[in-house]
């Protein structure tokens, strides 16, 4: 099956989720989420793999067990790759994401130190500039409220001093394109703007 894009009919699939996040709906649309939510996102990694490496879909169902939010299903299609890179789905549209997410405690202070070193830290900060310019947003989920000890508190990069991982991130709202194999162009122009970013985190990171 080569990749045509998502038909309306997978978002107004997630549509009804939204609006009804339950088994019966689940059981009752399952075939239409297999067949045009999650094939097209199979293809789509498969189109993707010879460039980007192999990647998996996620489970559609949620892990309640810690949650207040009892809902059993994800309100989107997502997959990651092997090498860094993650695509999403939902009612709103697609997104992409790439960089690491979550450093491990050794790569956070290998974060700390590429950061404050002015050999790699300035190298990245203009590929940050390079990819904001290009409507990529750049951040990360946990951010500490101070510069960590041991590294200035003036320190030129020392809002990337606080960062514990590094995402970029970019969303294309639902446009008539997302039925069509130009969804496949704009993640594969997004990943391939990003791979500067994820050199240099393999490098000096990972």
């Amino acid at each position: 099956m080569a990749f045509r894009g998502w038909p309306a009919e997978a978002l107004e699939f997630y549509e009804g989720l939204l609006a009804d996040n339950s088994k019966t709906y689940w059981t009752a649309n399952k075939s239409t989420y297999d067949e045009v939510v999650r094939a097209p996102m199979v293809a789509l990694l498969e189109e993707l793999e010879p460039e980007f490496g192999p990647a998996k879909v996620y489970r559609p169902y949620r892990d309640v067990r810690f949650s207040k939010d009892k809902s059993p299903y994800k309100t989107q299609i997502a997959a990651s790759f092997e090498r860094g890179g993650y695509i999403r789905l939902s009612a709103d549209g697609l997104g992409a994401g790439s960089g690491m997410y979550m450093f491990s405690s050794e790569q956070v202070q290998r974060w700390r130190d590429a950061i404050a070193d002015d050999k790699s830290g300035k190298p990245l900060v203009k590929l940050l500039d390079e990819l904001r310019a290009k409507d990529i947003g750049v951040s990360s989920h946990d951010v500490l409220t101070r510069v960590p000890a041991g590294y200035p508190k003036d320190h030129p990069r020392a809002e990337l001093l606080r960062y514990k991982d590094l995402v970029a991130w970019r969303d294309w709202p639902v446009a008539a394109w997302l039925g069509t194999a130009k969804a496949k162009a704009r993640i594969e122009e997004f990943f391939r703007i990003c791979a500067p970013l994820n050199d240099w985190l393999q490098k000096n990171v990972a």
